[in-house]
């Protein structure tokens, strides 16, 4: 049996410091000497992952952006993406911008580049967001000083919306699109508190559970072991032959989940995949 293991960064893998830290990597690479078949699925986009594994030999693609693409880290191309539609997309920056709701427009270039674009004013904390990121080979940003993009005159190849904004704000949208059949929204709190709220808006093919299960027919894998935290983790978790939560994921993650080990902050997640190759 071949197994493949999977893990969230955020609030799973990384620390307090939001860094795999070097007892995590040590072990991981250890693991990974010993035949581990081990990968991330993350919300996360090359351009932070490919630095937060620098210390990680890993060399299965990654799945990012929530399961939107599958990138190679070895080659820096990306191996399957699933976009919205035209349509869709035209749909959405139109609903965006009647609710008055700002977001990243994310879309994948033919250079192999994730161009992001706008819709609406930025906030202080969306400027924060993008000056972190900009100077990175991985993303290309198109956004003037009021935050508004002239998006591409085709919507052929976007792949997500991202927003980051009071929660209220963002769930009138959300409930708006929640059940259109059409698209895939994730609404969750995460690093910033209750007061923001995050929202993914994919393709309804766009989900950590279908990366994970093309991953596993890449490597050849017919067992899965995925680690959690967080609500946008529960696709993940809800495919894998051995569901696993860390001591301080959300209660949804923990009531599916077969099991619970330690902390983040306590490199549990690589304690448990070296203890697990070692009892073959």
């Amino acid at each position: 049996m071949r197994t493949l293991f999977v893990t969230d960064l955020d609030g799973t893998l990384l620390n307090q410091e939001r860094k795999v830290s070097n007892k995590s990597a040590g072990i991981l690479n250890e693991s990974i000497a010993g035949g581990a078949l081990f990968s991330v699925a993350t919300a996360r986009t090359p351009a932070t992952v490919g630095p937060l594994l620098q210390d990680v030999n890993c060399t299965l693609p990654l799945i990012v952006m929530t399961g939107a693409a599958i990138w190679d880290r070895k080659d820096n191309r990306y191996i399957h993406a699933s976009f919205h539609g035209e349509s869709t997309a035209k749909s959405l920056v139109d609903l965006y911008r009647k609710h008055g709701l700002s977001a990243f427009v994310y879309v994948l270039g033919s250079d192999n580049v994730i161009h992001i674009y706008h819709i609406g004013d930025m906030s202080p904390l969306e400027k924060e967001f993008m000056e972190e990121r900009l100077f990175t080979p991985y993303k290309k940003f198109h956004i003037p000083g009021d935050g508004n993009s002239e998006l591409p005159e085709k919507l052929d190849r976007v792949l997500l919306f991202y927003s980051m904004r009071p929660t209220e704000e963002v769930r009138r949208v959300y409930e708006d699109i929640k059940d259109s059949g059409q698209l895939r929204a994730v609404f969750y709190h995460d690093m910033y508190g209750e007061e923001i709220a995050l929202m993914e808006v994919f393709s309804p093919e766009a989900s950590k559970a279908n990366a994970v299960k093309i991953l596993a027919d890449m490597v050849g894998a017919d067992n899965i072991v995925a680690y959690g935290d967080n609500v946008n983790d529960l696709p993940i978790l809800e495919v894998a032959d051995d569901a696993v939560a860390v001591e301080n994921a959300v209660d949804e993650v923990k009531r599916i989940s077969s099991r619970i080990i330690g902390p983040n902050t306590e490199d549990s997640v690589a304690r448990d995949i070296k203890r697990k190759i070692s009892a073959k």
